[in-house]
């Protein structure tokens, strides 16, 4: 009998360690004292990748991450170099108290399945010029690439989230005409363009890249969530505006473009630009007057006092800005790109600024919905390389790991986890 009472009590004893061990947390902190902040973003996608339900903690600590402990996590946290803090269901309960307060601009959001990440890429992209694969790289995230004919053929229903670098949809090939025609990796590029185009059905390739906006518009305004960096933003607004026009030079389509094409531009098919006007000449690197600065004053552009300015949000009222603005800065040093940035006074109504450049006309991250999807661009090509060149070597984030500005991108991937019922602007 004796013997029977304490195993029963010993078996109780287990069972009540169980449930403590249960009610634990792991909380991956966000603010200065995260060694790797982007490592941490692979860890949440890992976590839900395994069927976990994280609580992304708004404005507490840079925006950290809560998630049930489990040996696992902390394996691969300290396996990939991220600090974490284990703690008791009472530490936990009086983090969620706090967070929750009235009085704090803070709030939980569950974040609570990986999304399916496609990445919009040429066949023979190499990753390192583009600055979200490298973020996804090496926060080992996993993602596809589509190009064309997997947009076209409706492959885009398969994933909950696309990425857009620097493509250009006009279809004047980047517009590096004046720069590299003769350069063998233009040539190559113009003709496996012209190739996939002829291949399509299309005549021109600027017909080819307008059908594609257009398909990816269609997935946004039918719940997908872009995200777009560098020529991707404006190309895309452009090639969806000048739809029944052709704006293309003959040295990149063999005709002139349409004497009034301005004109004829249909802003009301844009995503967050519009009364823009198009840049007439073929041979400046620039597309319109959306970009702000211009590219060709890149040049005088001073990195050491280019920054930009994250607008700050409620959390409880608006936590889809709180979300794609969490970080452990709010001034965020600036960086360079075909697109670098996008002029205010160009930007629809309806768009929700979520950064800018103070003193300037220059904003430099923005965010909109699209029927019953969402889009957000970016402006610039890699946040830790000021000035990208054609050819320059790769940046490598093992020494940018707690880089401010690649963990805007990184917002971006896990924005789509959250319960639905939070997504409200």
């Amino acid at each position: 009998m004796k013997r029977s009472r304490s195993l029963a009590i010993t078996l109780l004893l287990l069972l009540q360690g169980s449930q403590a061990l249960s009610q634990e947390k792991v909380l991956i902190p966000m603010d200065l004292s995260q060694t790797d902040h982007l490592k941490a973003y692979g860890i949440a996608y890992m976590a839900l990748s395994r069927g976990l339900e994280i609580d992304w903690l708004l404005n507490y600590r840079g925006g950290s991450f809560m998630l049930d402990a489990h040996d696992f996590i902390t394996t691969e946290c300290l396996v990939r170099g991220v600090a974490f803090i284990r703690e008791s269901a009472a530490g936990a309960a009086s983090i969620y108290a706090e967070v929750q307060r009235e009085d704090n601009n803070m709030d939980v959001v569950r974040l609570e399945k990986a999304p399916r990440v496609a990445v919009y890429v040429p066949p023979g992209f190499q990753p390192w010029d583009d600055a979200v694969t490298l973020a996804l790289d090496y926060a080992e995230i996993k993602y596809d690439k589509l190009w064309d004919d997997e947009v076209l053929d409706g492959k885009l229903a398969d994933y909950d989230w696309l990425h857009l670098h620097h493509e250009d949809f006009t279809g004047q090939y980047g517009k590096f005409y004046a720069s590299f025609a003769g350069a063998a990796w233009y040539q190559a590029q113009v003709a496996q363009l012209e190739q996939e185009a002829r291949k399509r059905g299309f005549r021109k390739v600027a017909e080819l890249k307008k059908a594609v906006a257009r398909t990816i518009a269609r997935y946004i305004g039918a719940g997908g969530f872009m995200f777009a960096m560098c020529s991707a933003t404006d190309t895309f607004d452009i090639a969806l505006a000048a739809e029944n026009t052709d704006i293309c030079d003959a040295i990149y389509d063999g005709d002139p473009p349409d004497p009034g094409f301005q004109q004829k531009l249909d802003f009301s098919k844009t995503l967050a630009f519009t009364g823009f006007t198009v840049e007439k000449n073929p041979l400046r690197y620039e597309y319109s007057d959306i970009d702000e600065p211009p590219s060709d004053m890149l040049g005088i552009q001073n990195p050491e006092t280019d920054y930009f300015t994250l607008f700050e949000f409620s959390a409880k009222f608006d936590p889809v800005p709180t979300m794609l603005t969490q970080n452990h800065v709010n001034v965020i040093k600036g960086f360079m790109g075909q697109t670098t940035g996008f002029r205010k006074n160009l930007i629809k109504t309806s768009v929700t600024i979520l950064a800018e450049k103070q003193g300037t006309e220059g904003v430099k991250y923005l965010h909109g919905n699209y029927g019953r999807g969402t889009f957000t661009y970016y402006g610039g090509h890699d946040p830790e390389d000021y000035q990208h060149a054609v050819g320059n070597p790769p940046t490598d984030l093992s020494l940018h790991k707690n880089s401010p500005g690649y963990r805007l991108i990184l917002n971006n991937i896990l924005f789509p986890a959250a319960r639905k019922k939070q997504q409200k602007t």
